[in-house]
């Protein structure tokens, strides 16, 4: 069953020229994306940033000697 709202969306959108209706859809896609990433919890802020610090290779494995040995000037 649709909301009122969607079916103005539709109705709308079916009078747009398929470029505008791309745009739409671009914008539609980034508010959804938007809304996902402000909803979320601290698990999955955490599992999106996986992968996106930049460090060493072997950061999981030598944490302790990156975090507290002595920086080499």
């Amino acid at each position: 069953m649709s909301s009122p709202i969607i079916t103005s969306v539709i109705d709308e959108m079916n009078h747009l020229p398929d470029e505008l209706q791309q745009q739409v859809l671009r914008f539609v896609m980034t508010l959804r994306q938007q809304h996902l990433q402000t909803s979320s919890n601290a698990w999955d802020v955490l599992e999106s940033l996986t992968g996106t610090v930049e460090a060493p290779a072997d950061w999981s494995a030598e944490h302790d000697r990156y975090l507290y040995a002595p920086a080499k000037y």
